[in-house]
């Protein structure tokens, strides 16, 4: 009975590990985006352009999915260099002390059909903070070239800059506080 036991245990673990599958972004169909109000008048944009992602999941829904996501922080782009070289200075990122953003979920709750809440631990300027976003499941297709698959995912949400020390000389009148976070990536089948 000892025997029949140990061996069900060994399937099901055997099942469980084989079943569990990790999903990279893909760099070329992926894009991690911000957005920010200046003097209350107008909206900046941003993205970084180097940033790893990944979801490790044992379900095709990605109902039990963790992501995880590593950003470098001196590529912000927003288009403008001077800004950009500013955004990277210790008034707001200092890139040369904390070169990289973190997050891993830490749980996944389902909304409706396809759309999550994505819960997690965000590392930004040497600061851990739990954050909730938007996960939306846009679906999987397979490449009838290349036969692999492909999921698509958009991430919504708003963090505070002040949570992270992020620009504290820039009060909100200038700056908005509420950073407004969309993420668009496609995530291919390991």
């Amino acid at each position: 009975m000892k025997k029949l036991f140990s061996l069900l245990i060994v399937a099901f673990l055997s099942t469980s590990l084989f079943a569990q599958t990790t999903w990279n972004a893909d760099p070329m169909h992926s894009k991690l985006t911000f957005s920010v109000t200046h003097m209350g008048i107008s909206d900046v944009d941003g993205l970084f352009n180097k940033f790893q992602a990944t979801a490790t999941t044992n379900k095709a829904d990605f109902s039990d999915a963790v992501f995880e996501l590593s950003v470098e922080v001196p590529s912000i782009n927003t288009q403008v260099e001077m800004r950009d070289n500013h955004l990277r200075s210790a008034d707001f990122f200092e890139v040369e002390k904390y070169p990289s953003m973190t997050f891993k979920s830490t749980s996944i709750t389902k909304v409706s059909k396809d759309k999550y809440k994505l819960t997690g631990n965000l590392t930004l300027r040497g600061i851990t903070k739990p954050v909730t976003m938007n996960l939306w499941y846009r679906g999987t297709n397979v490449d009838p070239k290349t036969k692999s698959s492909t999921s698509g995912f958009q991430l919504t949400g708003t963090i505070k800059r002040s949570d992270f020390g992020v620009g504290p000389k820039f009060p909100a009148p200038i700056l908005s506080d509420e950073v407004q976070i969309k993420a668009d990536g496609e995530f291919i089948k390991s």
